[in-house]
């Protein structure tokens, strides 16, 4: 059995006041870190704060983002060694939103997944499709290529651990949202991607996830099905109410 992991990605909300009150809110109500991976994707600046508020909690941390190199002159980019120095568990990378705003490539993307593992930390790899890409019936095509581009040089080991984040884009953010079958279907090519790339049993460890328009009302749709190991939540993760609520419906 593949531990659920439910992360919620802030992007770019909330204050350092608004950041702490919810992991005050939140820190001793989310369910054992044995059953269920309870994660917040924070903005870097809060990331030192709530490491701080929530080291004696289940709550894990995430970055949502980091660079390839741990030093250098690469001014407003996040180190990864500063990152995991701070305790944090996981780092976000591929996000659709980076992707096609600031231009991230699947080269970029698995340099940043190279250095999380060697960082000890573990990447959030997401994937995604355009609705002309899923209308045009090329949706597994896109995603393998995602896949085998993104995991190059990663071992069986580093593949077995990381958590992989199916999010198609037409569903971030619209209040649209693939229905459970879809999005066990494609969670399902990523995961015979995966089979094909490194075999079986890596296949059958690494958790995958889904994202898009996921909330506390449609969540356990999505966790019933045999593909999906948790979420990737953005707006319903905002409020501590509906993150518990997200924890409540798969723990």
């Amino acid at each position: 059995m593949r531990k659920p992991i439910i992360a919620g990605n802030w992007k770019m909300n909330k204050t350092l006041a608004e950041a702490q009150s919810f992991a005050e809110a939140v820190k001793n109500a989310v369910p054992s870190k044995d059953v269920v991976d309870s994660v917040i994707g924070s903005p870097a600046l809060f990331l030192a704060p709530l490491a701080w508020s929530l080291k004696d909690s289940d709550v894990q941390l995430s970055a949502q983002n980091c660079y390839w190199e741990n030093t250098g002159a690469f001014t407003g980019e996040n180190s990864p060694a500063a990152i995991a120095d701070l305790g944090i568990q996981y780092v976000i990378i591929g996000h659709s939103e980076r992707r096609e705003y600031f231009h991230e490539t699947d080269e970029d993307i698995n340099k940043k997944a190279k250095a999380i593992f060697a960082n000890n930390m573990t990447p959030i790899f997401c994937c995604g499709e355009s609705l002309e890409t899923y209308e045009a019936g090329k949706t597994a095509e896109w995603i393998e290529g995602q896949i085998t581009n993104g995991l190059v040089g990663l071992s069986n080991e580093q593949v077995s651990s990381m958590v992989i984040a199916y999010e198609p884009i037409w569903a971030i953010g619209t209040g649209k949202s693939a229905d459970a079958n879809i999005a066990d279907e494609i969670c399902g090519v990523v995961r015979a991607t995966v089979e094909k790339l490194y075999g079986k049993e890596v296949s059958e460890a690494v958790r995958i996830q889904y994202g898009g328009s996921v909330k506390p009302e449609n969540i356990a749709e999505y966790m019933a099905k045999e593909n999906v190991d948790g979420a990737l939540v953005g707006g319903a993760s905002l409020e501590a109410d509906s993150f518990l609520a997200l924890l409540d419906a798969v723990k």
